[in-house]
């Protein structure tokens, strides 16, 4: 049996037995937040316990490293959404130790891509087209300055109001401890 099919399964007996209903709520943040994260797995079910929200409290936005890597591209998009048309009065961009974007590099990702089938030429192909990939595939060197930068992005929008805080922390994967790296409510526009 697939994955797809054992969640098919699952999600059958899921709405039958309307297990749905403790998760209802609003598309509105009761805390009025929205979160910036990384999508590694040691994050779904920690970070949310280790600052106290729950379903419906707030817009988690996930990627690799929780990087605003581009200011017009989807995660900045989400975040201007979450801000004015769902409410949300504070932006949180939250990093983690041993994050796999850190120190990754461009030219090994191409090659674990190769091994399964892209070619040479379709990376020749996306670099004459303007494809910046060693920059657009690299990660970074430090959690803490990531954070930083992600942070600025944000501030230094033009569509972000100087009044929305934006905050950025660091959660250690095994603990959950919570490292602030940028207090919103104190930092002006850098």
């Amino acid at each position: 049996m697939t994955y797809l099919s054992k969640i098919l399964e699952h999600n059958q007996q899921f709405v039958e037995n309307k297990e749905y209903e403790q998760y209802e709520t609003t598309k509105f943040p009761d805390k009025k937040m929205v979160i910036l994260s990384c999508m590694d797995t040691r994050l779904q079910e920690l970070l949310p316990k280790a600052m106290n929200v729950k379903n419906g409290d707030v817009k988690i936005i996930k990627n690799a490293g929780a990087m605003v890597s581009h200011p017009f591209g989807s995660i900045m998009r989400s975040i201007i959404i979450a801000v004015y048309e769902l409410e949300a009065e504070e932006v949180y961009v939250v990093g983690h130790h041993d994050c796999g974007m850190a120190n990754l590099h461009a030219s090994s990702l191409l090659e674990k891509s190769k091994k399964h089938g892209i070619t040479d030429e379709t990376v020749e192909m996306l670099t004459h087209a303007g494809i910046d990939l060693k920059s657009w595939l690299t990660g970074f060197d430090s959690v803490e300055e990531s954070v930083k930068n992600s942070v600025s992005r944000i501030k230094n929008h033009p569509l972000i109001s100087s009044d929305i805080p934006v905050h950025g922390l660091v959660i250690d994967p095994g603990t959950g401890k919570l490292e602030l790296i940028v207090d919103g409510f104190n930092s002006s526009k850098e």
